[in-house]
């Protein structure tokens, strides 16, 4: 249920308000934009008396909401949720790349790679450390030695890092990540997704190959409702009957979920395509698309790469790549 206030409400009237809602056995999500305040009722709102709520002098409106995700609905934050993260705002007007190597190999390896695409405009460091691989035989990452080399390379270029987390029990090792990645084959993992809202941590949380749009809200959703509401939707291909490419780009996803949620969209067209010289492509759709960002695999050595070398772009490629994508959001801006 929302409950649409009107203007020039005083603080004390919607306090007195969400204090009779909370006493209803209700949470409450405050939402306070520029020009409207919405408040968003969470739980069981069947025995909330509709009409004895829309008759108080400071409501404007009230309707029910069928859709159960109720934090990551935009029903519940008309305006988009801006995540900063260092100096860096996602979300909102903003376009954001994040780039780096599928997984970290080495200090040479990873510090070269992250000096390299900061000096092309990246604004995040992503790099592996924990690997999900289909193979059990295939190079499976340094873990907790590939994130003290994230670290390094951090220090190194003051550039924050994102790095996908496997296992409940790796949580301890995250303490110092800026950004923690829930990959697609652990979207709906329940109970990950609880502890990750229980810390006050960014999460990038990728859509699963054959999930639809609300079934990754709702992972969204599980994320929000322990209290993190610092969820970032990442759209990396959908498995289909192609096999062209490695999966499918939902490129419809991003307005899509424009239009359902405030949460910021970012686009990861290296995974989607599984080709690297569509990258470049793809990622220009992102931004005329309207996606909050591109998340870009980068390798200095594709050929030599211990991980997804065919899907990884070069330094100069990732260059021209960031420019071209500007471009087209400045004329998209310029009308």
């Amino acid at each position: 249920m929302i409950i649409l206030l009107k203007n020039g409400v005083e603080k004390t009237q919607v306090d007195n308000l969400i204090n009779w809602v909370k006493s209803q056995g209700l949470s409450v999500h405050l939402s306070e934009g520029q020009f409207q305040t919405v408040l968003g009722l969470i739980g069981d709102v069947s025995g909330v008396d509709i009409d004895l709520i829309r008759g108080l002098s400071i409501v404007e409106n009230v309707t029910r909401v069928s859709e159960p995700y109720k934090n990551a609905n935009r029903k519940f934050h008309p305006d988009d949720s801006v995540i900063r993260v260092g100096d860096t705002k996602i979300g909102g007007e903003n376009f954001t790349f994040i780039a780096g190597p599928c997984s970290v190999e080495s200090k040479e390896q990873i510090c070269t790679i992250a000096g390299e695409v900061k000096a092309a405009g990246a604004n995040l460091l992503r790099g592996g450390a924990f690997k999900p691989r289909t193979s059990p035989y295939d190079f499976q990452g340094l873990r907790g030695d590939g994130i003290e080399l994230l670290l390094e390379a951090k220090e190194l270029t003051g550039l924050p890092i994102v790095t996908e987390i496997m296992d409940l029990s790796h949580l301890p090792l995250f303490d110092c990540v800026d950004v923690i990645q829930v990959g697609a084959r652990n979207m709906q993992n329940m109970e990950l997704l609880k502890a990750l809202g229980k810390t006050d941590k960014p999460v990038l949380l990728k859509r699963g190959l054959s999930s639809t749009l609300k079934e990754l809200l709702m992972s969204a959703e599980y994320i929000m409702a322990g209290g993190n509401s610092k969820v970032i939707l990442c759209e990396r291909g959908i498995r289909t009957f192609e096999t062209v490419t490695r999966n499918t780009l939902d490129i419809s996803a991003v307005p899509a979920l424009r239009e359902l949620t405030h949460l910021p969209i970012i686009v990861d067209p290296s995974h989607a395509a599984g080709i690297s010289r569509f990258v470049k492509t793809l990622s220009y759709t992102a931004a005329a698309a309207g996606a909050h960002g591109v998340m870009i695999e980068v390798h200095n050595d594709p050929q030599n790469a211990l991980c997804d070398g065919a899907q990884s772009i070069t330094p100069e490629e990732f260059a021209e790549t960031v420019r071209g994508a500007n471009k087209i959001r400045e004329a998209i801006a310029g009308g």
